[in-house]
């Protein structure tokens, strides 16, 4: 099955998402929805459940050889700081610069219960913050200082806009700095 992925404006993109309890043979069905949701997408490397309007501390990834899941995940550890042009799926056509730390540790749990941790850098990593943030009701739009957002908001209304009236949307992207 694939879900619709939610997009800005949708009130589950802004709230927390619960922690997964169990993992059973529904949890493995919706994965495999996420897995087939991402794929559709056309453009994404990773999907968070609440972007399906599922409220589970869940996100998928592919990421080169590696497709994997990750239940209830956390970021132990971090370092330096890596500046690149950052979009979301929930938030089409907007590529925003983002500052974010270089290197994480991220930790979970997989499909078999058991805890995992990978380290990431750069755009892996990138990934993991940014997927982990919807589990946390955060947004890009959410990082950014007033006048950064302002102008980013009226760069993503511009964008809708042109979608709307069955342009194919030009993406821009933002040269915003977040400190």
């Amino acid at each position: 099955m694939t879900y619709t992925i939610r997009t800005y404006g949708d009130p589950v993109l802004k709230s927390e998402a619960a922690p997964v309890t169990d993992v059973d043979g529904k949890l493995v069905r919706l994965v495999d929805d996420m897995f087939t949701t991402l794929y559709e997408s056309g453009n994404g490397i990773a999907l968070a459940a609440p972007q399906i309007g599922v409220q589970k501390q869940i996100f998928v990834w592919d990421f080169g050889e590696r497709q994997e899941v990750v239940f209830n995940p956390e970021i132990v550890e971090s370092d330096g700081e890596w500046v690149y042009d950052e979009g979301c799926l929930s938030i089409p056509h907007l590529y925003v610069e983002m500052v974010r730390p270089k290197r994480v540790l991220l930790r979970g749990v997989d499909l078999d219960g058991e805890i995992i941790e990978r380290e990431a850098d750069e755009l892996e990593a990138r990934m993991f913050q940014h997927e982990l943030d919807h589990l946390h009701g955060v947004l890009m739009f959410d990082r950014m200082d007033p006048d950064q957002r302002k102008e980013a908001m009226a760069e993503f209304r511009r964008l809708q806009r042109e979608a709307g009236a069955g342009a194919a949307p030009e993406p821009r992207r933002r040269r915003l700095r977040l400190s």
